[in-house]
C-alpha cells in the first residue's frame, strides 16, 4: 500500500532481522507454547499454493502459522527466515501498546475519556486550542486525535538531528486541526503519545509493563522494544517477536483475553478494541481525503473501519497490522488466527491471498 509505504519509510531498519537488546534465542518449544496438530492435506495444499503465488507476484513472504480451535495446523518460514528469529513487527506493535492500555485502564491508573492536556500539563504550548484541550485518550487510541496529516515521519528527522528531543511536548506543539474524536487520520506518533502516558501512569516503560502481565505468562521470551534517546518506547513501531509469539497474542485476544484459565485482558477491553469504533482510511489519508477520492483505487481491507489499535477486515475478520507485511489476521467465525511476517509494500496482495486460499481450507477444517 503505496500510502503506508511513504510513512514508514524510515522506521529504523525495518527488516532487520534482530535487536540489539534481544540477541538470545528462545527454545522453540515454550513451557506455553501453542499445542500442533496434524496438518490436513487441503490445508497444505492451499498455503503451498499461496507460497506459490506470492512468488509469482514478487510478495517476500517469510513466514506463516494458522493456528484453528487452538491448536497450530500449519506453519512455515521462508526467504531466510526461521522460528526462533525475533522479526520487526512495524504497526503490529501498536495492538500490544492497546493491550496495555486496557491493562492499565483495569488497574484504575487510567480512563478513556482523560484529557491529554491533564496527563501532561508540563508540556503544553503557550497557547492551548480548545481541539488540543479535548484530546483525550480514546481519541488518540481511535487514531481521531485532531490532527490532518501524520506528523511521525517529521519527528523521526527532527529526532536525527536533535538528541534530546522531547518527542511528547513536539507531538503536543502540532495543530489539531480537526476536533477529536471526528476525523481518523492513521498517527503513529499518536500510539507512541500511549506508551508514554502507560510509562507516566505506571512508572514502567511499556515493554517492562507488559512482561509480567502479557509476555511471561504466554511465555514470550526477550520481547524488545526500540525506544527514544529519552527511554519512551515507540509504541507504535519498533517491537520484535517471533512468529508463534505474535500467534499466541492473536489467540490470546480471540479467546478474549483468557489464557489457561487466567484472564490477562478483560474481555471487554478485548471487545472494544477489535471492533469497529470509527471509519477508516488508509495510511496517508484522513477521511476528508479518503471522501474525495473518486477512483475508487483504495485497498479495501484499509475501509473497513478502525477499533482500538486494530484494523477491521472483510469476511468479518480483524488484524494487527504493520508496514511490509506483517499480520496477526483473527477470524471469529473460524476459531482460527494467522499470522504473517513478511518484507513487502504489496499488503493488499497478501491478504488476497489469504482470503482465496486459507479462508476456504479454514472453513472446511471448521467442518471436520
Amino acid at each position: 500500500m503505496k500510502t503506508k509505504l511513504t510513512l514508514v519509510a524510515a522506521l529504523l531498519a525495518m527488516m532487520t532481522w534482530s535487536c540489539n537488546r534481544a540477541t538470545q534465542q528462545s527454545e522453540a518449544t515454550a513451557p506455553t507454547a501453542l499445542e500442533r496438530a496434524e496438518t490436513p492435506d487441503y490445508v497444505k495444499s492451499a498455503a503451498d499454493s499461496l507460497w506459490n503465488q506470492a512468488q509469482v507476484d514478487s510478495i517476500e513472504l517469510h513466514s506463516m502459522m494458522i493456528v484453528s480451535d487452538g491448536k497450530v495446523i500449519y506453519e512455515d518460514w521462508r526467504n531466510g527466515a526461521d522460528a526462533q528469529t525475533k522479526h520487526i513487527l512495524n504497526s503490529v506493535s501498536k495492538t500490544f501498546t492497546s493491550i496495555a492500555v486496557g491493562m492499565t485502564i483495569a488497574e484504575g491508573k487510567l480512563a478513556l475519556d482523560e484529557k491529554i492536556v491533564d496527563i501532561f500539563p508540563e508540556f503544553l504550548p503557550e497557547h492551548v486550542s480548545e481541539n488540543l484541550e479535548a484530546m483525550d485518550v480514546r481519541s488518540l487510541l481511535t487514531m481521531t486525535c485532531g490532527h490532518a496529516t501524520d506528523h511521525t515521519y517529521e519527528m523521526q528527522q527532527l529526532a536525527k538531528t536533535d538528541s534530546t528531543l522531547n518527542w511528547v511536548k513536539q507531538f503536543l506543539s502540532y495543530p489539531v486541526e480537526y476536533r477529536p474524536g471526528e476525523i481518523y487520520c492513521y498517527n503513529s506518533v499518536g500510539t507512541l503519545m500511549l506508551s508514554a502516558i502507560i510509562q507516566k501512569r505506571t512508572g514502567e516503560k511499556l515493554v517492562d509493563y507488559l512482561r509480567p502481565r502479557l509476555f511471561e505468562p504466554l511465555a514470550i521470551e526477550d520481547a524488545c522494544w526500540e525506544e527514544t534517546k529519552n527511554g519512551i518506547c515507540y509504541g507504535g513501531w519498533g517491537l520484535y517477536l517471533t512468529t508463534e509469539d505474535i500467534a499466541k497474542t492473536g489467540q490470546l485476544i480471540l479467546q478474549k483475553g483468557n489464557w489457561n484459565g487466567s484472564q490477562l485482558i478483560s474481555a471487554e477491553w478485548v471487545s472494544e478494541m477489535s471492533r469497529m469504533q470509527v471509519e477508516s482510511a488508509p495510511a496517508g489519508m484522513n477521511l476528508v481525503q479518503l471522501a474525495g477520492d473518486t477512483a475508487g483505487s483504495i485497498d479495501p481491507d484499509w475501509i473497513q473501519g478502525y477499533g482500538y489499535q486494530m484494523w477491521m477486515c472483510r469476511n468479518n475478520a480483524f488484524r494487527a497490522d504493520g508496514a511490509r507485511g506483517q499480520y496477526i489476521i483473527v477470524l471469529p467465525e473460524q476459531n482460527s488466527v494467522v499470522a504473517m511476517t513478511a518484507n513487502t509494500g504489496l499488503m493488499q496482495d497478501e491478504l488476497n491471498l489469504v482470503w482465496k486460499y486459507i479462508l476456504p481450507a479454514l472453513e472446511k477444517y471448521n467442518q471436520k
